[in-house]
């Protein structure tokens, strides 16, 4: 029997806040509290961006289509999400974060990873870092946040959603066993529905050729999984049946690490109707101005620019720019960004559902003049 590997010292915590943008909404406008608050703009190819947890009662999620919530829903508040304001209570966030640790690895807005292996406020335990996290969130923020603690990152997000909304657990290192072995296949990053269909059908075929033991269950368990030795594993998929099988077993020494590099910039949008790229310029521009607004905000530069585009047959492609020297204005960005539509090569009636405009290839602002130009 393989020997589980026992989770190294470190102490991480994993802090999500619960419906973070539909929960800033009901918290500065009283009347929407206790009701279901969809944040989405409405239209045909809108999705959902968050949904209170009155509106999830009724079965709408995040990234769900808003015409498919209003179904659901019918008497859910639409509100167009107003993102400037969401980041900026994810700052706050950030700065009680910042009390109790420096190695803090955000996720999005409204989730992190912290390692409290070694805490500032000198507190007793990483529970007690995570109970006073929560309460400075939910006193100071008027929000609340669910959170969990583990000896690794892997466990401490699925410890974080255990007690979802407002809850708090904790995974001590001796508990792993017990807590990983009865969950189901879908609990483990990267296996969706079309993942566990092949490792049932890899239990079936593998572990009741070479045992007795009795065959999975329609719901295999990660317990079952445990069954499949490494070389199993890692013949059938590679580096991540490796992954599945230290997964399995509790073990991740991926580290907390704050403040990663960005690798790119983008803002896009999904248009009403499917039209022609002679008629995207006005998005184009709006598009533009949004990423080079966020671009602002890095100490690093972008040298290229990207035009993304979807067709109406759903086929995604890209076109891309990296000139001589970074754009240096929204104008140039935007100018940029317009001149790849040239390079799109695809008939004149062509229709797009969707245009994006990013920025790439970020590095430090003086090595960014030193590199050559690049046509992708």
């Amino acid at each position: 029997m393989d020997a589980t590997v026992r989770p190294t010292g470190r102490k991480i915590i994993h802090v999500d806040m619960d419906a973070f943008y539909a929960s800033v909404e009901q918290r500065d406008d009283p009347q929407l509290r206790g009701q279901p608050v969809i944040v989405a703009w409405r239209g045909n190819r809108s999705v959902v961006c968050a949904a209170s947890y009155e509106a999830r009662q009724f079965g709408v999620r995040s990234a769900m289509p808003a015409v498919r919530a209003e179904r659901l829903c019918p008497n859910g508040l639409f509100l167009p999400p107003d993102f400037p304001r969401y980041r900026a209570v994810s700052r706050q966030v950030r700065e009680i974060f910042l009390r109790h640790s420096d190695l803090i690895e955000p996720l999005a807005l409204d989730e992190a990873y912290l390692d409290v292996t070694k805490n500032k406020a000198g507190l007793p335990t990483a529970t007690q870092v995570a109970r006073t996290i929560r309460e400075q969130i939910r006193t100071e923020l008027r929000l609340t946040a669910s959170a969990g603690v583990a000896p690794n990152k892997f466990l401490a997000k699925i410890a974080s959603g255990w007690r979802k909304p407002d809850g708090l657990f904790v995974i001590q290192p001796e508990e792993v066993d017990s807590f990983l072995v009865p969950l189901p296949l879908g609990a483990l990053p990267g296996v969706g529905q079309v993942m566990e269909e092949k490792l049932k059908t890899l239990l079936r075929n593998t572990v009741n050729r070479h045992s007795e033991r009795s065959e999975p269950t329609s719901s295999p368990t990660v317990g079952d999984l445990r069954k499949l030795d490494l070389r199993t594993l890692e013949g059938r998929f590679g580096r991540y049946g490796v992954r599945l099988y230290e997964l399995a077993r509790g073990i991740d020494e991926s580290e907390v690490i704050p403040d990663r590099p960005t690798k790119s910039i983008s803002a896009e949008d999904t248009f009403e109707r499917d039209v022609l790229l002679t008629e995207m310029e006005p998005m184009i521009r709006k598009l533009a101005e949004h990423t080079w607004a966020a671009s602002r905000k890095e100490s690093r530069v972008a040298r290229t620019v990207v035009l993304k585009l979807k067709t109406s047959e759903f086929k995604i492609l890209t076109r891309s720019h990296t000139p001589p020297s970074p754009p240096s204005s929204c104008e140039e960005l935007t100018s940029i960004a317009l001149s790849l539509r040239e390079r799109v090569g695809l008939s004149p009636g062509q229709r797009f559902r969707l245009v994006g405009v990013g920025l790439s290839n970020f590095s430090d602002p003086q090595d960014a003049s030193a590199q050559p130009a690049l046509f992708t």
